[in-house]
Order: C-alpha cells, then sequence, then structure tokens
C-alpha cells in the first residue's frame, strides 16, 4: 500500500507537470500571449523567470552554438521562434520559456509606456541660488543635497522633465501639457514675459492654447514642441537660437523675448534639444530630418563652417553671423536622425540604422573621434559601426565636455573629459561599472550625470551642491557610479540635469509612503512682490533722512545719516544688478578652453571690460567714498 500510493502520487505529480507545460504552449502558439499580454498570470511569470535563468546556464545539445536562446536575444523576440524541433522536452520547455520571457518584456514595455502617460512625481536635488550659480565660487545657502519634493508640483503628474549642461533653469511638463518653468530668468528664458527670477515652479500662460510634450533648455533660452508638431521658443536670441527667422545685418533684431513665439520650422516637428546658445530640430520630413540655428562658431550647427568675419575691412576683431532660421544639416539629408543631444558648444546624433554622429568643438575628445580637431560637419563615429550599431532603445547623453551613449547589449559607452583628474578619453570606452544594468534613462550636467537603471538611481561625477543627490551624510562628488540609496527601490520614469542641479521623476505606484518621508522645498516664489517692497523702502530712506538732517544739527546725528544714505546708495547699486542681470554672466561660458582660445568671442570681450570696470568704480558710475582727515563723508553729488 505504501509504494502504491508512492507510484500513484509520482504519476500524478507528471500528470500535473505535463499539464502545465502543454497548456503553457497552448496559451503561447495559438493564442500568443505575448500578443494580447500576461495580466492574468503575472505571479507565475516570477518563477518562469527564475526557471529560465537556471536553464540558460545549462548547455544544450541540440541547438547550433550560434543559436542563442536567451530571452533578450532577437531571436526569441522575433515570431520566427515558433520552430518545430522535439528533441526532448527540455529544449521545448527551454523553448517555452525564452518565449514567455519575451512576452513579459513586451508586457513591462507597454507598461513603461502608459506610466510615462500617467506621470510620476517630480524629485529636486542640487542648488538653487539661481542668481549666484556660476558667478560666485565656494559654497552657497540653499542647496538640496538629497531628493526633494517640490512644493507646487506636490502631486501633479509631471511626465517629462528638460533642462541643459549650460542652464541655470528648469522645465517640466505634465500629462495635460502645461508647462512649468523656474531659475534664472535675467533673458526671460522662462517664457512669463518679464525677467524676474523665480524659485518656485510657475505655468507659463503664454502656452496656455498648446499642449507641450517636448522641451529643452540652454544657456539663457528655452524650446519646447506641441503635441501638433509646433514649436515655441523664448528667452534670449542674440545668436538666433530661438528659430525664429529675424536677422538683420548678420544679427538678429531682437535679443530677448521673454514670451513664447514660434519657430520657422515649416515641417512637424518630433523632438528638440538645445546646446548652449544654439538649437537642433529633429523633424519627421524625410531628407530633412535634422535642423539647427544659433551661434556657429565651433561648428556646432553642422552647416560645414562656422560663419566667421572680420567686423571691419581695417580690423582684426573677429565676429560670427547669427544663423537665426533653422537649416537642415545637408551632409545628413540621406539619412533619418532619431535621437539626438546637445553638449554646451557640441552635437551627438543616432540615426534609424543606428550609426553615431558628432560635430562641434573637439576639446577633451568630446566627439570621439581620437582627435581634439573641431568639426563643422557630422561626423560618423567608428566605433559604432558593423556589429556594435545603436538598438532602436539606445540612449544618448551629452554633458559640457563628454558624451556618452548605450550600444549593443545596453553597455553604456562614454568619451571626453571623464573627470577632473586623470586622462581624457578620445574615443568610446565602456562604462564598466554598469555592465549589465538595464540603463533606460540618462542625462549629463556640467561634470556629473544621472541615469535610471532597473529599480534604482544611479549618479556619479564631479559636484559641489548636492546635484548628486547622496544626501546630508554622503560625499559631494564621485569618481565611480554610485546608487542614490534614497530612490533605490523607486522607478525612475525620466531624469533631466543642469548646470549644477538634477531632477528625477518616480512612479508613486507603492511608494507613497516614502514619498511622505521626503522634504518638501517651498521656495521663495516670485521675487515681484519683494522687489516692490524693497524699492518703496530705498524710496522711503533718504525722505527720512533728508528730515532728520533738517530738524537736526548736531554733528554725530549727521554723520549717522551721511553713513545710511551711503549704505542706502550701495544697496540700489546691487538691487539694480539683481533686476537687470549681468551680461558677464549670462555669456559665461562652462569651458575655460573656449573662451581663452584662438577664437576669441564678444562673450570674452564682454567679460573683460566688466572686470575693468569694477576696478574703479562702482555699477552706478560713481567713484567710491573717499577718506578724508579721518573723517567719513559723502562725495559730493555734481
Amino acid at each position: 500500500i505504501p509504494s502504491f500510493i508512492f507510484f500513484l502520487s509520482l504519476y500524478l505529480s507528471l500528470f500535473f507537470a505535463s499539464f502545465v507545460v502543454f497548456s503553457l504552449y497552448y496559451f503561447v502558439f495559438v493564442f500568443r500571449v505575448s500578443e494580447f499580454g500576461l495580466q492574468f498570470f503575472p505571479p507565475f511569470l516570477q518563477s518562469l523567470s527564475s526557471l529560465s535563468d537556471l536553464l540558460n546556464h545549462s548547455t544544450s545539445r541540440c541547438f547550433p552554438a550560434t543559436f542563442n536562446l536567451q530571452p533578450d536575444s532577437p531571436r526569441t523576440t522575433n515570431s520566427d521562434t515558433r520552430i518545430w524541433i522535439c528533441f526532448s522536452n527540455f529544449e521545448i520547455l527551454k523553448i517555452l520559456v525564452g518565449e514567455v520571457m519575451a512576452a513579459a518584456m513586451n508586457s513591462s514595455e507597454k507598461k513603461d509606456e502608459s506610466s510615462e502617460e500617467k506621470g510620476g512625481e517630480l524629485l529636486f536635488c542640487g542648488a538653487t541660488a539661481w542668481d549666484i550659480i556660476g558667478k560666485r565660487k565656494g559654497a552657497m545657502e540653499g542647496n538640496l543635497v538629497s531628493p526633494t519634493r517640490l512644493r507646487p508640483l506636490v502631486g501633479v503628474n509631471i511626465r517629462f522633465v528638460a533642462s541643459g549642461c549650460a542652464s541655470f533653469h528648469c522645465v517640466a511638463l505634465d500629462v495635460e501639457g502645461r508647462c512649468y518653468t523656474w531659475g534664472r530668468n535675467e533673458k526671460g528664458q522662462l517664457g512669463h514675459g518679464d525677467m524676474i527670477q523665480r524659485d518656485r515652479p510657475t505655468v507659463v500662460s503664454g502656452l496656455s492654447k498648446h499642449k507641450i510634450v517636448k522641451a529643452a533648455a540652454g544657456r539663457s533660452h528655452t524650446v519646447v514642441v506641441s503635441d501638433d508638431g509646433q514649436s515655441l521658443a523664448f528667452g534670449w536670441n542674440k545668436y538666433g537660437q530661438l528659430g525664429s527667422g529675424s536677422a538683420k545685418n548678420g544679427f538678429v533684431s531682437v535679443e530677448v523675448e521673454s514670451t513664447p513665439l514660434p519657430c520657422v520650422v515649416s515641417d512637424e516637428v518630433t523632438n528638440v534639444a538645445c546646446g548652449a546658445d544654439f538649437t537642433v530640430w529633429l523633424s519627421s520630413t524625410e531628407g530633412a530630418s535634422i535642423l539647427t540655428a544659433g551661434l556657429p562658431q565651433y561648428g556646432q550647427l553642422g552647416h560645414g563652417t562656422d560663419n566667421e568675419f572680420n567686423m571691419k575691412d581695417s580690423s582684426v576683431k573677429l565676429a560670427y553671423e547669427a544663423q537665426p532660421r533653422p537649416k537642415a544639416i545637408a551632409s545628413l539629408a540621406g539619412e533619418t536622425i532619431v535621437k539626438v543631444a546637445c553638449g554646451t558648444n557640441h552635437t551627438v546624433a543616432v540615426d534609424k540604422n543606428g550609426f553615431v554622429y558628432t560635430w562641434g568643438y573637439g576639446g577633451y575628445g568630446r566627439l570621439g573621434h581620437r582627435e581634439q580637431k573641431d568639426e563643422w560637419a557630422p561626423r560618423r563615429i567608428d566605433v559604432f559601426q558593423r556589429n556594435n550599431v545603436l538598438p532602436p532603445n539606445a540612449i544618448v547623453s551629452a554633458g559640457s565636455a563628454n558624451s556618452a551613449c548605450t550600444a549593443g547589449g545596453g553597455q553604456l559607452y562614454m568619451w571626453g573629459k571623464i573627470k577632473n583628474n586623470g586622462d581624457d578619453w578620445m574615443y568610446p570606452k565602456p562604462m564598466m561599472d554598469l555592465s549589465g544594468w538595464n540603463l533606460r534613462w540618462m542625462d549629463s550636467g556640467s561634470m556629473h550625470h544621472f541615469v535610471g537603471a532597473d529599480s534604482s538611481c544611479i549618479s556619479w561625477g564631479h559636484a559641489q551642491y548636492g546635484e548628486l543627490g547622496y544626501g546630508p551624510n554622503g560625499q559631494k562628488s564621485s569618481a565611480a557610479p554610485k546608487k542614490v540609496d534614497m530612490l533605490e527601490g523607486m522607478h525612475v520614469m525620466g531624469v533631466a540635469c543642469g548646470f549644477c542641479h538634477s531632477m528625477v521623476i518616480v512612479d508613486r505606484t507603492d511608494i507613497t509612503d516614502r514619498l511622505e518621508q521626503l522634504e518638501i522645498y517651498d521656495g521663495k516664489g516670485s521675487l515681484e512682490a519683494e522687489s516692490i517692497e524693497e524699492v518703496k523702502e530705498e524710496t522711503l530712506a533718504p525722505k527720512q533722512q533728508a528730515a532728520k538732517r533738517g530738524t537736526s544739527k548736531k554733528r554725530k546725528t549727521s554723520k549717522a545719516s551721511s553713513d545710511s544714505e551711503q549704505d542706502s546708495d550701495e544697496d540700489n547699486s546691487d538691487k539694480e544688478k539683481e533686476v537687470q542681470g549681468s551680461d558677464a554672466d549670462s555669456d559665461y561660458s562652462e569651458d575655460g578652453e573656449e573662451a581663452n582660445g584662438k577664437k576669441q568671442s564678444a562673450r570674452g570681450r564682454g567679460r573683460g571690460r566688466g572686470a575693468r570696470g569694477r576696478g574703479g568704480r562702482t555699477s552706478n558710475g560713481k567713484a567710491p567714498p573717499v577718506k578724508t582727515g579721518g573723517r567719513r563723508g559723502r562725495p559730493r553729488k555734481s
């Protein structure tokens, strides 16, 4: 009787196992589960995943060595994998597991697309002192060293974020197509019709009639794309980077556009990217899939020239003719560009065949051509050819002095200035620290990088203001990629990096409690009210002090009033600087070698004049007060 029970149980277990195998076969090959999703047994896929890993490590004697049965192989994701070879139940089970895992991957991709549509929570880390970033070195107040929620965007479904390696402002788009901007605004790059800095995300009212789906940010300009393919821009337009098409004698007629205006791009725009002072559009038109406009100083527009000319026939002063109208790159007319990324003064593009092109400034090897020569036209990188072309889901990123992309197998390659110390990478090299990770998002700032991989967020690079998000007790910089502990286990839906800040979109599903534990940054709001109050105080102060001088003739009172008026004058000059903005800072070049090289532009000369002006006089043009006879006084006004 015990043996009978034993054999009976064994028989029933084998019968049940065969029933499960043939059921899977029926669902996979007849109903094609990959076409309908796997919502009806997701827990069972987890066990199949571990079983697939076990089977993939075992050897197969029935298939050729060139036949790869891994789930992520192109062979297993294709419908041609329904081969009718029945060597053994083990091999059939292996094929079935590969098919089911391919279906699971397809369903996860559909889930990612749906999650992108529903949006997530925006987290911010880095510097928030927008008015002094890049102007002053050293420690600053208000740095957010940990991923932090922003008060105006708490609970808002953000689906896209944008900034730039040379940007001091941010752009966020929600699922309903509203556009939020905040940060520095001295050139109208926030699009609110003024030049007042905003520390809190504010909706751009000028875009209320459009549903914005894409955006990009340069040093002092912003470009957005609507769902109907229209592109609009606002901000600084000195070099024609807004693509408005207006020009006068080689220069744009209007340098600042503080409200959105349409770009002169006749074709339907699919994507956009911004460098420091130039813009790149991708369109759906065959033969003109990529267009550029803006500053051509280093060939970053890709038109084969830098448009350099002498200001006068008898002068050696050089200038660069602006390109205000978007122009298609002739050398890429036969290619269809599908991805693009812009550094400060260089561009990286990928065509539909997976080939990578770079052009622009070549310092530190950021173009990946094994030399530091500037390229005025797109040049293909020889590393990403033949068997190492980029897959359709590859990611592309560009920093101030480096570039990156993912190639075959999801391996991340980088080139250019990777670290402050050490040799530069003159051609693409694999980042072995990130081998095996499923990289889905990446963006680069001035000298730092943020990556969304699997259920983790990874950052590294040179940082000073907490833009890596390691927390108050963590390190500021990291030469090697390191996980952001506070974001571990969160599904990243998008990343963006600015000059010294980072933004991450995370899915709220199952992490509501963790999000509530994060800090919330209120910001200062619009500085408009604060500026008005300060102006009122400054205008009332001299009247009150004049009344004091009229009623009191004491030497001590007179001395105090003169000192207070002197301080008031200094405060007025400081406020004028804040309201008007500093041209020297807006023209600040992140690459020191670009400003000090043989190609001196108007930016370098502007800074020189500013430096000389600061040495002898104050900002309002008056001579500084001088001590006479050991007594402090105010210089006589003319």
